[in-house]
């Protein structure tokens, strides 16, 4: 590129766009043009007319880290009014889900406190009391004020060099072979090394243009005006922001009134290339069961009566999350969409971060533009997905529920043989993967099950447990078709794998290596399977779509990556008996090959490709065939498997077995915040080997560790994101957690201080349960069994 400083063009001067640009050339990116095709400043958009509360609270620790940043920045530039927000129950449910937030708060570093009803009704003295059961108070939410936000910080970024073009509509995004030149609007030229789409609802459109799809739905909100309410403006303004979310319903003041924002109505969505203006007129009959709940919430509104309203337009995915990173074909084009004013800031700081420095410092992979499968961009996906999305933004959701359509939609080879055993599927990723099966309820190893809590026993059974004890006595076979799976081959193949990769991976064919991938920071972007194949060929048992968009992001010409997945299937056989069970109808395979090896063979008349390992703790293979010889390969197994007990078993079992070795699982366990040594893995870093992230890596500190706890509570089996003290005070928080139906163990593993050996204690549902930092792994230490 021309010059040291890169031309950037953005393209929306919205909130994000502002923001942007702020955050750039507060780093020296100072050639930055901000194209807009309105006439000012946040006009036309969402930013123009967004209500401005600010929630910081989210199951996810990324968003509340946006969402936190925004409220500190916008504040110290005078243009947040930290008001408190107060979120409100009217039944047992919502009050326990209170509890369950104030955790999350915690767990992220967002004071607050839960509060009695008499403490809401002083702090909205216009609340019918009555049916108010408890409040959660965030002392440091409040409104922001969106326009003058974007005004100031695009001041801030026009006095470090940055321009802002208004009337200027993009009609075309320049390229020349793989990178962005520039984009053309109806008049004007302006090249580009750097285009950032910060164009909001409008994003699929420019998406189009370089041929990507932005998986976003415009969607009408309502959001209405009262009459006065007979409180003075100043009183009211000092009232926290509330949600009503049994309601659908949310509360600001504006002057003597309120405004009321709904998500209680239908879904509304419109194509983005069908928008004319970001405010649509007021459907008064898709808000009367919502005022009617507003009345009833606030008795004063009977009389305030309801002045205006409009069907304001704002973005949402199928994921609920936003849409952020690069073009995984075209360098330099970038996206920062489906952003809420909420996290606006924050996302921007974390984009400048990824732009300047080549990395975020959150870990954003729930975020990030690149981390859908093929088959969740199809437009009838997005929409479908995205509508409920809508209709479920205040539900009290479970960490395990999944969307109930459209489905079924990937299915292995196996999934009639499964339905037949009476599967109970899960869905992730488009994959309906099995949790557990109801042909096991007889199973005598139910009785050796203990009980969960009500929460927990939500999409659990007591066959789960079963299934994992049968695993360790006997064998079973799991599906891992839906894990993520490539294939690497060409000359450069090893040489780039190498560079990537943290473990070394010369050896000889036939051998299977556990590594890692880096970022530039040193932080762990994924963790691998790689199985040398032949000389040139490797099979990668990978994470996910991310990892194949690094690896083909850096991949040289003479390295070719091909995404086998949906060719393949896999079944994981694993248990003391596998081998006995193998040796019955494998011939051609070598069961006394050592563990982490590889070999193609037949089984009967299945060609597949076995891998000697296990993560579950287990003597097994991994057994990989083509999609079309699946059901032979299960009926085969299936078949032999009888006289040796066999079972099909299920997710849930997989995950208390998979703990109760202490194996980690990337996304949740740890991300690229953590490094290999901190996360408990530093033994797949061979630091005699040069590789992406090792500089970074040899100057990485930390006090922190990924800690193995047992609960003393059996019954008390948490799920993730619950907060952890140490004599009182907040230290951490849990990634996952499974009863280990083996040891007989309530486990959990959590981000903690290093230092910590002692008790701490795990806030469920507001109440502290004791649990002990316990040495890892739980389960053969030895490694017997693995072995075998």
């Amino acid at each position: 590129m021309p010059g040291d400083v890169p031309r950037v063009v953005l393209v929306g001067a919205g909130i994000v766009g502002c923001a942007l640009a702020d955050e750039l050339t507060e780093r020296g990116f100072t050639d930055v043009t901000v194209l807009d095709q309105a006439q000012g400043l946040a006009a036309g958009g969402s930013s123009s007319h967004a209500p401005g509360l600010v929630f910081q609270t989210n199951s996810c620790r990324s968003m509340t880290a946006f969402a936190r940043y925004t409220v500190e920045k916008y504040t110290a530039l005078g243009c947040f009014d930290q008001i408190g927000g107060l979120e409100i129950a009217t039944t047992p449910a919502r009050l326990a889900d209170l509890t369950r937030r104030h955790g999350w708060a915690t767990s992220w570093g967002v004071p607050s406190r839960l509060i009695g009803p008499d403490e809401v009704a002083r702090l909205h003295p216009l609340l019918d009391p009555e049916p108010i059961l408890g409040g959660f108070l965030i002392p440091s939410d409040g409104l922001a004020r969106p326009v003058a936000a974007a005004e100031v910080q695009a001041r801030r970024a026009v006095g470090r060099g940055a321009r802002f073009e208004f009337g200027q509509k993009v009609v075309a995004v320049e390229t020349a072979g793989d990178r962005v030149t520039g984009v053309r609007t109806e008049t004007d030229t302006y090249p580009a090394d750097i285009v950032v789409s910060c164009a909001g609802m409008w994003g699929p459109v420019l998406g189009e243009m370089v041929g990507l799809t932005v998986p976003l739905v415009p969607m009408a909100h309502q959001y209405a005006f009262t009459g006065k309410v007979g409180v003075g403006a100043e009183a009211l303004a000092r009232q926290p922001i509330l949600r009503h979310q049994e309601a659908d319903l949310y509360f600001r003041a504006h002057g003597e009134a309120l405004g009321i924002g709904a998500y209680g109505h239908r879904p509304m969505p419109i194509a983005a290339r069908d928008i004319a203006g970001s405010e649509l007129p007021f459907t008064k009959e898709d808000f009367e069961p919502s005022w009617e709940a507003a009345v009833e919430l606030i008795p004063a509104l009977a009389e305030a009566g309801l002045e205006s309203g409009f069907n304001g337009l704002f973005s949402f995915t199928s994921d609920g999350m936003p849409l952020l990173g690069e073009h995984p074909g075209l360098r330099g084009f970038w996206v920062a969409e489906a952003v809420w004013i909420t996290h606006s800031a924050g996302v921007a700081r974390s984009m400048a971060e990824w732009i300047v420095d080549g990395q975020p410092e959150l870990d954003l992979h729930s975020s990030d533009l690149n981390r859908f499968e093929q088959v969740q961009l199809a437009p009838d996906y997005v929409l479908e997905r995205s509508c409920q999305n809508f209709v479920e933004v205040y539900d009290v959701l479970h960490p395990l529920q999944p969307m109930e359509s459209p489905r079924p939609l990937r299915t292995s080879p196996f999934y009639e043989r499964q339905k037949q055993l009476g599967a109970f599927f899960l869905e992730a990723s488009g994959w309906e993967r099995p949790h557990w099966y109801e042909a096991n309820a007889d199973l005598p190893e139910i009785a050796e099950v203990p009980p969960r809590n009500e929460w927990a026993g939500r999409y659990w059974s007591p066959i789960c447990g079963a299934e994992a004890l049968v695993t360790r006595e006997r064998v079973a076979m799991f599906d891992m078709t839906p894990l993520k799976r490539l294939e690497v081959s060409g000359a450069g193949a090893l040489e780039f794998l190498q560079r990537m990769t943290t473990n070394n991976l010369n050896r000889k064919p036939g051998a299977v290596v556990y590594t890692l991938l880096l970022d530039e920071q040193g932080g762990v972007r994924s963790d691998l399977t790689i199985a040398r194949l032949d000389r040139d060929t490797f099979q990668v048992g990978a994470n996910g779509n991310l990892d194949f968009e690094w690896l083909t992001r850096h991949a040289p010409d003479n390295v070719y990556i091909k995404d086998i997945t949906a060719g393949t299937c896999c079944i994981g056989l694993w248990g003391p008996k596998a081998r006995d069970l193998l040796d019955g109808v494998a011939h051609t395979l070598d069961t006394q090959k050592a563990y982490f090896t590889a070999q193609r063979a037949f089984i009967k008349n299945v060609p597949v490709t076995a891998l000697r390992l296990s993560y579950v703790g287990e003597l097994g293979w991994e057994l990989y065939t083509t999609a079309d010889m699946g059901a032979k390969l299960w009926d085969t197994l299936w078949e032999a498997g009888q006289e040796h007990g066999v079972i099909a078993a299920g997710r849930g079992a997989f995950n208390s077995l998979r703990l109760e070795k202490g194996y980690r699982s990337w996304g949740t366990d740890m991300t690229t915040e953590h490094d290999p040594f901190e996360a408990g893995i530093g033994f797949a870093v061979r630091k005699d080997k040069d590789f992406l992230g090792k500089e970074a890596l040899d100057k990485r500190t930390s006090g922190k560790k990924l800690t193995c706890l047992t609960i003393d509570d059996a019954h008390s089996v948490v799920l993730g994101s619950e907060p952890v003290f140490h004599r009182g005070e907040p230290v951490g928080y849990v990634t996952s957690a499974a009863y280990g139906y083996t040891t007989g163990l309530n486990i959990a593993y959590a981000w903690l201080p290093g230092d910590i050996d002692d008790e701490v204690e795990i806030e469920y549902f507001g109440t502290r349960i004791t649990a002990r930092p316990a040495q890892e792994p739980l389960f053969d230490p030895e490694m017997k069994r693995l072995r075998g």
